[in-house]
């Protein structure tokens, strides 16, 4: 039996591992940390249950496809309730919007805050929901081992429209279409979802509206952490040995046929894992730095990465029931511009600036069990700069930030926070750096550039080492929860490609 050893415990980590315990393989998932799941954090104080990591549930295809390869179904393991409205956007300077999902709705609503822009909005709405299914049936699920994505018959006669879509912003994308800016704050926000911000996103990702605005937003009843436990619990289906608080130390190499490096194993506090295959859910920069000898990484290739953005979290306990709040908020800055250029990596502000353009998700409003009575679970999203020395939760500089944004919130949306609040648990990106091996502290991953989207994004497995192959939000496709669980299928068929798994 071909035996493998995973790295990291996180929702990439979790779905790679059980998928190759279904193939049959002997698989070994290390975990540094006590707790499964990764960047899915939680959070439990007096009552309060919080999501630290993702909130959104979105491309439910994705979540599908992934269950039923283990032979299960999203229903069997997720109580998954609709939202209405999918969000509400305080937009500085004007009344709040609702938006609810469905083609329909979005070209009303639009049509209300820009009048005579319906068509206009179909025709976007179409675009994005066009290129989503390309995107789905030809770029994601891939391994980009071949240039076969691009050459069939659906791709070819879309090809110079795709990379017109690459080598556009979503910014210009967006504002030669609309003018008003709570649609362009809309359609734009997004980019801060991919680590980026619009001007340097390409065009190519207003397909996210597809997922937002013309599907369903839906939510995991109990939060995110019932993923982690489906998870975990088919991976154990599978065979899989899960050890927590088990740090990779290094991964072991040798000699190979032609020249080539051979992956053996993986070295840990508690001894050496042999293994014929090592899949690393973790960071890549921390994959390649420190778990490799020096002379089987780049340093110069990472100069030229971008580490995408970073985010101080707030949750907070707080009394009331806070009707001005739904499940999910955009708080967005009239000058937002100035808040894009706070938290780009050559960001013009002050030295740990941060954006006034921020989330708000109060999952109280659609799950009772998360709050005490009476009370809501605020969660606060807050970009900052990728630095991993901004500071974690608990230090001056963040809490003065959390502060300030508590206050924004109450000044935009009316909402009584500063004074009701009961709980609060804060994360800078120095957490995120110690917690997670994260890149200068990034917070979501990569950021989506156009240097760092599809085929340039890189590869899922190591050029350098035979057997050694990557998942997660740092290597193809990219951030996301849907896109960690895609990442796994693609090693499962990047392995079936080489002859290493028996294809079905």
């Amino acid at each position: 039996m071909t035996t493998a050893v995973v790295i990291g415990g996180g929702v990439a980590g979790l779905a790679t591992a059980a998928l190759l315990g279904r193939a049959g393989l002997e698989v070994t998932l290390i975990e540094k940390n006590d707790l499964l799941g990764g960047r899915v954090g939680m959070h439990d104080q007096d009552g309060f249950h919080f999501d630290t990591g993702p909130s959104w549930y979105l491309m439910p295809d994705a979540f599908d496809r992934f269950f039923a390869q283990l032979g299960t179904s999203t229903e069997e393991h997720l109580d998954l309730v609709p939202l209405s409205p999918a969000y509400r956007v305080f937009s500085e300077g004007f009344a709040p919007v609702d938006v609810e999902s469905g083609i329909e709705n979005v070209e009303k609503l639009f049509a209300q805050l820009e009048p005579g822009s319906a068509a206009t909005t179909r025709k976007y709405l179409a675009s994005a929901q066009h290129t989503y299914d390309i995107a789905l049936r030809r770029f994601l699920y891939t391994t980009f081992r071949t240039p076969a994505p691009f050459i069939n018959r659906e791709v070819l006669p879309q090809f110079g429209p795709l990379i017109s879509l690459l080598a556009r912003s979503l910014q210009s994308w967006v504002e030669r279409d609309f003018s008003d800016r709570r649609i362009r704050q809309i359609l734009q926000y997004p980019a801060v979802f991919l680590s980026s911000t619009p001007r340097r996103t390409p065009a190519m990702y207003h397909l996210l509206s597809a997922t937002d605005l013309v599907d369903q937003v839906r939510y995991p009843r109990g939060g995110f952490r019932k993923l982690v436990d489906a998870l975990t619990q088919l991976a154990v289906e599978q065979g899989v040995h899960i050890r927590t608080n088990t740090p990779a130390l290094g991964i072991s190499t040798q000699p190979g046929p032609k020249g080539r490096t051979q992956v053996t194993g993986v070295r840990t506090p508690d001894g050496h894992i042999p293994a014929d295959i090592v899949v690393s859910g973790a960071d890549l920069h921390h994959t390649e730095r420190d778990l490799l000898p020096k002379q089987l990484w780049s340093v110069r290739s990472w100069r030229r990465k971008d580490p995408g953005i970073s985010c101080i979290v707030a949750c907070l306990g707080v009394q009331g029931e806070l009707p001005e709040l739904v499940h999910h908020q955009l708080i967005l800055s009239a000058d937002w511009e100035r808040d894009f250029a706070a938290i780009a990596p050559t960001a013009s502000g002050t030295a740990h600036d941060f954006s006034r353009s921020v989330y708000v998700c109060k999952n109280s409003a659609t799950d009772p069990s998360v709050a005490p009575e009476g009370c809501s679970n605020i969660f606060i999203l807050i970009p900052v700069q990728a630095d991993e020395h901004f500071g974690s939760g608990g230090s001056p500089q963040v809490e003065t930030i959390v502060d300030a944004v508590i206050s924004l919130i109450e000044e935009r949306t009316g909402a009584a926070l500063a004074d009701n609040i009961m709980v609060r648990h804060t994360l800078g990106p120095t957490d995120f750096h110690r917690e997670y091996h994260a890149w200068r502290g990034n917070a979501i991953g990569l950021a989506h550039t156009l240097w760092q989207s599809a085929f340039l994004r890189g590869r899922n497995a190591s050029k350098k080492v035979d057997g050694l192959y990557f998942a997660g939000a740092t290597t193809v496709p990219g951030v996301g929860l849907p896109m960690c669980l895609i990442s796994a299928e693609n090693v499962v068929t990047r392995l079936k490609e080489e002859g290493k798994l028996r294809r079905d």
